[in-house]
């Protein structure tokens, strides 16, 4: 009676089985229907800081050359609204946004305006270190509602040690003290933090540190191998294992946390969760087939080149360009995103049809990532039977699948809190 209501037999009406697993499907692919929502803008490559895995090979204060124009920004926000979506986040990105602080304003001024006619949903991030937020920046944030993510590693030895500032001051108390300003002014802040081998035995005081700032989750983030990231990889990495092994030890102590009565997510259990649990769709392009690489995100370089993915933009300031799908100076939104290179991207990322991916018992809850099996293989569909994507993600099904059969209740209720959103919970 189980396999039957949950779809995988039908003694009965057939064409009833079909429509409903029909239905769900729709709902999986459901972030078809909203392309392109998310549009990432280099607005400069500098940066004060120097971090362990900088991901994007960033460059010194005063490498002013790459910094991004307003004409060029212009550009891209132009781009941005040839957009079919109805929802549109632009996300500021570098290096340190902060540095490039005019053109950030003439792109949200630029942006809002357009949006008088557009009158889409528009919404607005910036994701910096904080540390050279200054008290008129962040009364501006807060006058055009725009949301901050920034980046937090653990507790002060964590976090110095990963994410150095480029004069020999503390980022750890730096970023304490601005986030505290964000906190008193109410501009909500959101954090991500990067898992460097420094940090794989202190998961469960890296969740201290996050609850201890007022946040409500986290997100066990692996390393990309890309810009600093790739060329020091041999001190820095881990072996998938040595990764999961760490993110069950972090995964335990926060159920134990919620157990207790502390409300607090892991993000990406939270998505991974969602997939298994429910036929809804997630926005993390990771997890998406055909790949959200160009369909539901896309990078704009700071000199108008364009990338489906923030990982391609990557690749090239490693000097490979194979992503470049256009420049906003030279091209045309339609010759972009109707092109030949970014279609090709698309159809070579849709996992039912990736070898190897396409007889996986996971494949209905995996997606795709190909910047990153080009980088380790030298092809966008590659051979990902293992790559660290494919053996981290066999882990952490079976970790999640065995955790869902073993649970208790109480257990159960928790993923169940992680997957319907709170809202939904006081609702009920």
């Amino acid at each position: 009676m189980d396999l039957e209501s949950n779809g995988f037999l039908s003694f009965a009406d057939h064409d009833l089985a079909v429509n409903l697993a029909s239905v769900k499907y729709r709902t999986r692919k459901g972030f078809l229907n909203n392309f392109t929502s998310l549009h990432m803008m280099v607005v400069t490559v500098r940066c004060n800081q120097k971090c362990e895995y900088c991901q994007v090979s960033c460059e010194g204060e005063d490498a002013l050359q790459y910094d991004m124009s307003v004409d060029t920004s212009r550009k891209i926000v132009d781009f941005i609204f040839n957009s079919p979506s109805n929802n549109i986040k632009i996300e500021f990105q570098g290096g340190e946004p902060l540095l490039n602080w005019n053109v950030i304003q003439a792109v949200v001024e630029y942006a809002k305006v357009k949006n008088l006619v557009a009158k889409k949903e528009l919404s607005i991030v910036i994701c910096t270190n904080l540390t050279l937020m200054t008290p008129e920046k962040l009364a501006y944030i807060k006058l055009e509602n725009i949301q901050i993510s920034t980046s937090l590693d653990g507790p002060a030895s964590v976090h110095d040690h990963n994410r150095k500032l480029r004069t020999s001051n503390s980022s750890y108390g730096a970023f304490v003290e601005k986030l505290q300003n964000c906190s008193d002014l109410g501009v909500p802040v959101s954090a991500l933090m990067t898992t460097t081998r420094r940090s794989l035995k202190k998961f469960p005081q890296i969740v201290d540190e996050y609850m201890s700032k007022g946040f409500e989750g986290i997100f066990f983030r692996p390393l990309n191998p890309y810009g600093f990231a790739h060329e020091r990889i041999e001190e820095i990495g881990y072996s998938p294992n040595e990764f999961v092994q760490a993110y069950r030890s972090g995964l335990d102590y926060i159920i134990e946390q919620n157990k207790a009565g502390r409300y607090f997510v892991e993000y990406y259990a939270q998505l991974l969760l969602t997939r298994i649990l429910t036929s809804y769709p997630t926005g993390f392009v990771d997890l998406q087939s055909p790949a959200g690489t160009g369909i539901s995100g896309v990078i704009y370089d700071y000199n108008g080149d364009v990338y489906p993915s923030d990982e391609g933009r990557m690749l090239s300031r490693m000097g490979d360009y194979y992503f470049r799908l256009g420049n906003v100076c030279q091209d045309k939104y339609v010759d972009v995103f109707n092109g030949d290179k970014l279609k090709r991207i698309v159809t070579d990322s849709c996992i039912e049809t990736t070898p190897s991916c396409g007889w996986c018992a996971y494949q209905v809850y995996c997606g795709v990532d190909p910047v990153r099996n080009y980088l380790e293989t030298g092809d966008v569909v590659g051979f990902r039977p293992g790559s660290f994507f494919c053996e981290m993600h066999l882990a952490l099904f079976d970790m999640l699948f065995d955790m869902i059969a073993k649970a208790d209740p109480n257990d159960l209720d928790v993923f169940w809190s992680w997957v319907i959103p709170k809202k939904a919970n006081k609702d009920a």
